[in-house]
């Protein structure tokens, strides 16, 4: 039996991110049988700039890429293959010579309520205090509650529901498709529907990257593909993209394909103390994901206005301008 060159996959080192990869690489095998060989596959893990500053807030750190740079870095030196993510976690605009693929269908991409005081957010005590490192996550809260009190929290799963259950918060938030590939679902209260708060880009769905000349890779890759999910993130991107989304950003999208091949888009931008929102739905062919993602954009843009506009420059250098490559960590970036 001929002896294949090893595939070199690249991840994280959380729980989370080694759960997942674990999940990527199950599928690749059941996909290529030639990966099943003893040997065959090589996890790499790889530690981030995101992973090492967990005292301070991303927002604070910035940088391109904080939990992708340094797997982009190895990727380039040709020390890995493929490398895993989340897909709220890529910039908007990738390295040269580096591809992005949306891989597998999207899980559930709500956010999950956890707090051992109250059921929903509704029934917090006035006054209750929330934590979440997701600058998304909070104005949407105030927008909601303004009564609320919203502190910073990072941490991986495990870590933030130990904070939780110490009673360092009332409450907290935490994507939904994390605690569901981590077996955790039972340490969630109850479920936020996206009416009430819209997920951030890409949650729910995973991402894998490659060199764009390794052609074994991308086609490794590309058996894994979701049309409809592929859709939905691309029209998400494309609309984070126009609104040149950072970690200083209040941006959630969430795109949904029917049976017919429509796909409708949900954006929202918002002021970062949640004082006021603009929400726009519109919907287009799947096939012009990319131009629906922008129209959202653009609409939010006018639906936002002054008010909220200026209030987010302001918050931050690299807001809504017209710059030719992100220069900060995409919202909600490294928060599960």
């Amino acid at each position: 039996m001929a002896v294949i060159d090893k595939l070199r996959i690249g991840t994280r080192g959380s729980p989370l991110a080694l759960t997942q990869t674990g999940q990527v690489i199950e599928k690749l095998k059941a996909h290529h049988s030639v990966l099943k060989e003893k040997g065959a596959v090589e996890l790499v893990v790889i530690r981030t700039t995101g992973d090492r500053e967990q005292s301070r807030l991303l927002s604070e750190i910035g940088g391109k890429g904080l939990f992708t740079k340094e797997l982009d870095e190895a990727m380039l030196r040709g020390e890995i293959d493929i490398a895993i993510h989340s897909m709220k976690d890529m910039p908007t605009f990738m390295p040269d010579g580096i591809v992005l693929h949306a891989i597998t269908e999207r899980v559930d991409p709500r956010d999950a309520f956890i707090s051992p005081k109250a059921k929903n957010i509704e029934d917090l005590p006035e006054g209750a205090t929330v934590g979440t490192a997701s600058l998304r996550r909070k104005s949407q809260l105030l927008n909601l509650r303004p009564d609320l009190k919203v502190v910073p929290f990072r941490g991986n799963v495990d870590t933030r529901l130990d904070k939780l259950a110490a009673g360092e918060v009332d409450a907290t938030l935490l994507a939904y498709a994390g605690l569901m590939r981590l077996g955790k679902e039972d340490a969630v209260t109850s479920l936020i529907e996206p009416e009430q708060l819209l997920p951030a880009v890409g949650q729910g769905v995973l991402a894998a990257t490659c060199r764009e000349e390794d052609l074994r890779a991308n086609a490794y890759i590309a058996a894994l593909g979701h049309p409809p999910t592929t859709a939905a993130v691309l029209a998400e991107r494309a609309m984070l993209a126009v609104l040149d989304g950072s970690c200083q950003t209040p941006i959630a999208g969430w795109a949904q394909l029917d049976g017919t091949g429509k796909l409708t888009l949900q954006g929202i931008i918002a002021r970062p103390d949640g004082a006021e929102k603009a929400h726009v739905t519109m919907s287009g062919l799947a096939s012009e994901a990319e131009l629906l993602g922008t129209q959202v954009a653009e609409r939010l843009v006018l639906e936002a206005g002054p008010s909220i506009l200026d209030a987010i420059k302001s918050s931050g250098p690299d807001i809504i301008l017209p710059h030719p490559e992100m220069e900060q960590a995409p919202p909600d970036a490294g928060d599960e």
